[in-house]
């Protein structure tokens, strides 16, 4: 999981959700009556199987001491995948690996990078700390990789969205540059005095286009040498000090099938770097800034050359996926199945630090795992089995680019065509009952009105809008199912909390992202409340039930970058999924 600070600037937009209000990128908001299903008295005894009890002592488990916290390729990943696999075993669910196991081997190269970079320019040549002034590795994994004299050119967003008429390229040949570019989206100028932060400027959510992961594809396509993000304390979704933690230690991922799928390097470099090399180049950052918030921007050569070096040292290993399976008992859509996922995964040991060593994870994500547990264990006692399958998965890597998920699919143990839904878990609610939940990825398929029905059976709110903007849909791994074609959610807990004051929400969420988030501190606590988690996990049961049983599969709203062909027997959009590409920070 990424950093999910609660961000309140739109709590005073949130309605209850009687119906469902789904925002297409291109035809505009269209309503939906949601679905409100009877569900069978079987459901929910199975649902009351929940307990905050059970989940608490799932997360003391994984988030011990003992399980080295849980990073790929080390005693914590078999203490994992054997305590994961035996909880599907106990509760008689089926293996997920038609090979007669739960677990699906994921081939990784473990790689540590030492970068060395300078740039040259009017003849005089700056030599940058790392870290202090950029990171960089390469995903060649290679061992040495040498980018010589390669010129540097801004290039804005470095986005290439033909959808929404943009192209920062403008078709300039960029083979062998150093690529520097913003993070995130374009957003519209402002005009005059403006409250609160500039509009989006492609659509009122987030899109694929402003990920990394896009970028990166872009870039390797244009012939690129290196990519250089610009670090933004005040938009970006990760503070600057944990990208420099996990590039300053060993990291993990698959071997690319060609070295053209990706640049030589990669990297970040701060604010006050970018603000120096324009400097130097006779420019102002502000207004390169401003400048790649228009159509007409064209990329700008910075007058300057890069050198970077990255030697790196490597080891392979096998990761695992942890796989469990419910056969339906439909007959004809049991070969079709739901997909709920939540990766076991997180950052190990830092040898470096004294004292505390161990990235424990408790919230990211023990509690997610806990929730899976859960769910599986009341699906599997219900009296008769929903009618679809439902594929139980606890994936490797997603702290580290969400290699787990894309192994997953890429080399599917199930036939993804056969895939209607996934359900991603990351970071439970530990502080009590919520009034409300939402959907990170909100707007995007017709599962906000499954969801939606759920939360009212609660007597919850269903928060009809994306969570800050709808980013954080593009940060854990049910993005690389949603690139794959599967209508995928994100839910998450609410910010109202019951019996609490306002603003307690807001104030959890931000101290953990602050000081908790990625650190060793992320531990189980005293004063834990798991009853608002199982209330989450039961609302999921719900969803996940009425998926499995519906005749009509789910979909992408009309319009988005996700779609996929159409199979056999799912109703989707005759159009191609996404490439699968790295994703990481």
């Amino acid at each position: 999981m990424y950093n999910r600070r609660r961000m309140r600037i739109q709590i005073a937009m949130r309605t209850p959700l009687l119906v469902v209000v789904l925002c297409s990128c291109a035809t505009g908001p269209q309503t939906i009556v949601p679905v409100m299903p009877d569900v069978p008295s079987s459901l929910k005894v199975a649902s009351e199987s929940i307990t905050a009890g059970e989940l608490l002592a799932h997360i003391e488990v994984l988030a011990s001491d003992e399980y080295e916290g849980r990073a790929p390729g080390t005693r914590g990943e078999e203490l994992t995948i054997e305590y994961v696999a035996e909880q599907f075993r106990s509760a008689r669910l089926k293996p997920g690996n038609p090979d007669g196991t739960f677990l699906q081997k994921v081939p990784v190269v473990g790689y540590t990078a030492t970068p060395v970079f300078s740039i040259t320019g009017r003849g005089d040549t700056r030599t940058l700390r790392q870290p202090e002034d950029y990171v960089a590795r390469s995903r060649w994994l290679v061992p040495l990789v040498d980018v010589e004299s390669s010129g540097v050119v801004f290039v804005g967003y470095g986005i290439e969205a033909p959808g929404f008429g943009w192209d920062d390229y403008k078709n300039v040949d960029l083979r062998g540059k150093t690529l520097l570019m913003l993070e995130g989206e374009p957003r519209k100028a402002s005009s005059g005095v403006q409250s609160g932060p500039p509009e989006p400027l492609f659509r009122e959510t987030a899109t694929y286009y402003g990920t990394r992961d896009h970028k990166y594809d872009v870039a390797a396509a244009k012939g690129a040498a290196a990519v250089l993000f610009v670090h933004d304390p005040q938009t970006s979704t990760v503070p600057f000090a944990v990208i420099q933690s996990r590039f300053a230690r060993e990291s993990f991922d698959l071997m690319p099938e060609r070295q053209s799928e990706r640049t030589a390097v990669d990297g970040w470099i701060t604010g006050a770097t970018f603000e120096q090399i324009s400097a130097d180049a006779g420019m102002d950052a502000s207004e390169l800034r401003e400048g790649a918030t228009r159509r007409d921007f064209m990329p700008v050569p910075l007058n300057a050359t890069a050198s970077i070096r990255v030697t790196t040292a490597l080891r392979k290993f096998e990761s695992h996926n942890v796989v469990a399976l419910l056969e339906g008992s439909d007959e004809r859509l049991k070969a079709e199945h739901v997909i709920y996922s939540a990766h076991w995964d997180h950052l190990g040991r830092d040898e470096s630090l004294s004292g505390d060593q161990i990235h424990n994870g408790a919230i990211d994500n023990a509690a997610g795992v806990a929730q899976l547990l859960e769910i599986a264990e009341a699906f599997a006692a219900l009296e008769t089995a929903p009618r679809r399958s439902v594929l139980f998965i606890a994936t490797t890597g997603e702290e580290f680019g969400f290699f787990g998920a894309t192994h997953y699919i890429t080399q599917p143990l199930h036939p993804l065509s056969e895939a209607v839904a996934n359900i991603n878990l990351d970071a439970g609610n530990v502080w009590g009952r919520t009034t409300d939940v939402n959907n990170m990825g909100f707007g995007l398929t017709t599962l906000d009105a499954v969801l939606a029905a759920a939360a009212e059976r609660q007597k919850r709110t269903f928060l009809a809008e994306p969570f800050a903007g709808g980013r954080y849909f593009y940060l854990s791994d049910q993005f690389m199912f949603a690139k794959s074609g599967i209508p995928s959610v994100f839910p998450g807990p609410g910010d109202i909390y019951v019996d609490k004051p306002e603003g307690f929400g807001a104030q959890k969420w931000n101290d953990y992202g602050m000081n908790r988030y990625h650190a060793v501190s992320d531990e189980v606590e005293m004063d834990w409340d798991l009853s608002g988690a199982a209330e989450d996990a039961r609302w999921l049961l719900d969803v996940g039930y009425v998926i499995s049983q519906d005749d009509t599969a789910p979909s992408w709203n009309p319009n988005l970058e996700f779609r996929r062909p159409a199979g056999p027997s799912v109703s989707q959009e005759s159009e191609s999924p996404l490439p699968h590409r790295d994703a990481g920070p």
